[in-house]
């Protein structure tokens, strides 16, 4: 898989920087039985928004919710039970699932069709390229849980978290926007820390406007609540651990900049 020099994964041939989009839906249709919810995905119609229609939403998505609300996005909504179990929570938010694979866009999308969340939307896109679906500045909060570890040196080009990605979230968010990662990869708590302050090399690079106001080692060992006081959304996958006994730690970061103030 070809990358940019900072790491970044391009799962399609890299793009111009001002050329949008830079990922497109391009599997063939004709064939759906190589994947049955490959068709399913884009006749599925809203809450769903495959690719080549979702980067068309840019800097429009007060219009596609009805209203104007802060804008919270999850990378990697997986089969959807937090992006749906905030939509219930907080009516007030917007909100966008950003997720890669088909199944789990129907999934998310069945959940949000059943509950009636207007408020929230998945999208079929690939999250190395979240600049094609929002401005920046634009996100009051942005949400992962359990990115996969790649645990190896040689995986580094696999890993969301990474100084690409973290940058990417620096721009998108808005002053005081929020940050949260949850993971059953602990290791990733150490290493969010890092890239706020060194490259994809290692080397030291100009710190990112975040400040770290959150971190715990495993959400499950006491009575865990968000800086803001707002209590944990367990997901279906976070049961699984807890159930074993197996720690989830937790990272908040809240940004403090406005993106033309950007490092670089």
């Amino acid at each position: 898989m070809p990358r940019h020099d900072d790491g970044r994964p391009t799962p399609q041939p890299t793009r111009s920087e001002a050329e949008r989009p830079r990922f497109r839906d391009t599997d063939d249709v004709r064939h759906p039985d190589a994947n049955p919810f490959l068709l399913s995905h884009r006749t599925f119609g809203p809450p769903l928004l495959p690719a080549d229609d979702a980067w068309r939403l840019r800097g429009r998505w007060d219009e596609h919710f009805g209203r104007a609300a802060p804008l919270h996005v999850e990378i990697g909504s997986g089969n959807g039970f937090f992006l749906a179990g905030a939509a219930v929570r907080h009516p007030e938010w917007n909100l966008v699932g950003v997720e890669l694979r088909y199944k789990r866009t129907v999934l998310c999308a069945r959940k949000l069709r059943d509950l009636g969340a207007e408020n929230a939307a998945i999208v079929r896109y690939h999250a190395a390229f979240l600049d094609d679906l929002f401005e920046d500045g634009t996100l009051a909060g942005l949400h992962v849980h359990h990115p996969d570890p790649w645990p190896k040196d040689r995986h580094e080009k696999n890993r969301l978290i990474s100084r690409w990605f973290l940058e990417d979230a620096a721009r998108l968010l808005q002053p005081g926007g929020v940050f949260r990662l949850k993971t059953d990869h602990v290791p990733h708590l150490e290493r969010i820390e890092h890239v706020l302050d060194h490259d994809a090399s290692g080397a030291p690079a100009p710190a990112l406007p975040f400040d770290v106001v959150l971190r715990c080692e495993d959400v499950h060992a006491v009575p865990f609540k968000w800086s803001d006081g707002e209590p944990d959304l367990v997901t279906n996958y976070q049961r699984k651990f807890r159930d074993r006994g197996l720690p989830v730690g937790a990272v908040e970061l809240v940004q403090t900049q406005a993106a033309g103030h950007l490092p670089g």
